[in-house]
């Protein structure tokens, strides 16, 4: 099994990375597991305060359960996904089944911060972007899936995700082994990662 970690910005071009390379791979051969189905529960909490969470930071994230989940596949057993809601911020009664893969994708922003994670990763990957370009996917995302406006996004914007990139994503690229400019629009970039995993998959096979 080859675990691959993709992180970067928000806004940078890592699902359409990550896509590309399921896209490009045998149908079956990949399981993705975003970090964003991760995040804490919050149900907890007021709803007047939950808008307030830092969803940016490390500690809203659950990470000994990925980690865990993720031994589970490598021992060839199923996991129960979580799923988590932006609209309400709290964790869904429902999960996915998601059974052991050749390739397994870990995808979020902040997955090569946490270094037990990081250890357990064969590849990783680090999508890059201009900040202009990712302040632009998050406000047509933002507004569209998840009901915020656009002074509310860039309100966001300016009080959390440019200082916790800062903080947190910027200085986890010097973890990469391949950084992708560009973010999703990085063909070579991409089709040199996707070789590599169809190489490593070939040995792996034999």
């Amino acid at each position: 099994m080859l675990i691959i970690g993709i992180a970067g910005g928000t806004g940078s071009g890592k699902t359409t990375v990550v896509n590309k390379i399921i896209n490009s791979l045998p149908a079956g051969e990949v399981a993705v597991l975003p970090q964003d189905s991760y995040y804490k529960d919050s149900s907890h909490i007021p709803v007047e305060e939950r808008s307030k969470i830092n969803f940016d930071e490390p500690a809203a994230i659950e990470w000994s359960l990925l980690v865990e989940h993720i031994k589970r596949l490598k021992e060839g057993r199923n996991i129960e996904m979580p799923t988590y809601s932006y609209l309400t911020c709290t964790r869904q009664e429902e999960t996915i089944t998601v059974k052991p893969r050749e390739v397994v994708i870990v995808e979020g922003i902040l997955v090569l911060t946490d270094p037990v994670l990081r250890d357990m990763m064969d590849v990783k990957v680090f999508v890059d972007a201009a900040a202009d370009e990712r302040l632009i996917r998050v406000i047509a995302r933002d507004c569209v899936e998840r009901g915020r406006t656009p002074i509310m996004v860039l309100n966001r914007y300016q009080d959390i995700l440019k200082p916790m990139h800062e903080m947190y994503i910027e200085p986890s690229k010097r973890h990469a082994d391949l950084i992708v400019p560009q973010g999703g629009s990085n063909v070579v970039a991409i089709q040199l990662l996707t070789d590599y995993i169809e190489s490593r998959l070939k040995r792996s096979n034999s």
